[in-house]
């Protein structure tokens, strides 16, 4: 199904019989592939049927072109979950397209117009809060109820080693993602009799379009030259890549973690050993 044909970590099937939503399933343009693909991808190839979710019609629609050209069963909903009527659609989509819904899988993040705390404008600010941490916890107060009436279910949260690591001029997108911990914390603490889980994963220096290729034009610097200071900093000398993030987010979504809730799993290379 993918260019990680070669790992062989996990056996086929994982996720049969269970559905699943992806929000943030499409990708910036870029050389390499996105955490939200990469998880469409590989939740597909475990079993899944999935709804994936999107603002970006054709980069999702790809998505689902490459998930059924690998046999995989995927339904698209465009939504910008930052609208609050957009984001209530999800679950109703989920439910009406699948059936149920197994696993929500929170793959949204964004940083532009971030800057130190003196600098940062309050418009910045707040599109940065808004998607990054309210509209996840929109989108997780809409399907909790669901999952409740069904008795289970596993909730899968994309935060940031920026959550927990020094990033001065991240101010917005660092307070976003530790509030995506604690978020993730108090969904699990709720819901643990209902037999939901919540966990989120801190993704460190990832080689995805949106972290690298983005931003490098940003920054004015080459890919090349972005990439090796990211590697740099990484005690296991390269940068991840989405499959990294997949796979962690697949055994989090599976029965493999079935007495796993609230953690809060850096897949890092090493970097958060830094800190302490």
């Amino acid at each position: 199904m993918s260019d990680h044909s070669t790992d062989q970590r996990v056996a086929a099937g994982r996720l049969a019989g269970k559905t699943a939503i992806i929000v943030g399933a499409g990708q910036t343009v870029g050389e390499t592939i996105g955490n939200g693909r990469a998880t469409a991808l590989l939740f597909a190839q475990e079993g899944a049927r999935l709804l994936l979710v999107d603002r970006d019609q054709a980069s999702v629609e790809e998505t689902a072109a490459m998930v059924a050209n690998a046999g995989g069963e995927a339904q698209v909903h465009v939504a910008d979950i930052a609208d609050a009527d957009q984001c209530a659609s999800v679950a109703k989509v989920a439910m009406g397209t699948l059936g149920r819904i197994d696993i929500l899988h929170n793959n949204v993040g964004i940083g532009a117009g971030d800057s130190s705390p003196g600098r940062l404008e309050e418009d910045a600010w707040d599109r940065i809060i808004d998607v990054n941490l309210k509209a996840m916890w929109r989108t997780c107060k809409h399907v909790v109820p669901h999952m409740r009436e069904q008795g289970s279910g596993a909730i899968v949260n994309i935060s940031s080693l920026a959550a927990i690591a020094a990033a001065t001029t991240l101010t917005a997108y660092k307070i976003s993602k530790a509030g995506v911990n604690a978020l993730t914390q108090n969904l699990a603490l709720a819901n643990a009799r209902h037999g939901i889980r919540a966990n989120a994963i801190m993704p460190g220096f990832i080689d995805t379009p949106m972290a690298v290729d983005a931003g490098a034009a940003a920054r004015g610097v080459s890919r090349e030259d972005l990439a090796r200071f990211r590697i740099s900093r990484i005690p296991l000398g390269r940068q991840g890549t989405a499959w990294d993030v997949a796979h962690a987010a697949l055994f989090l979504a599976s029965d493999d973690a079935a007495f796993i809730t609230g953690a809060i799993l850096p897949v890092d290379g090493g970097q958060s050993s830094q800190i302490g």
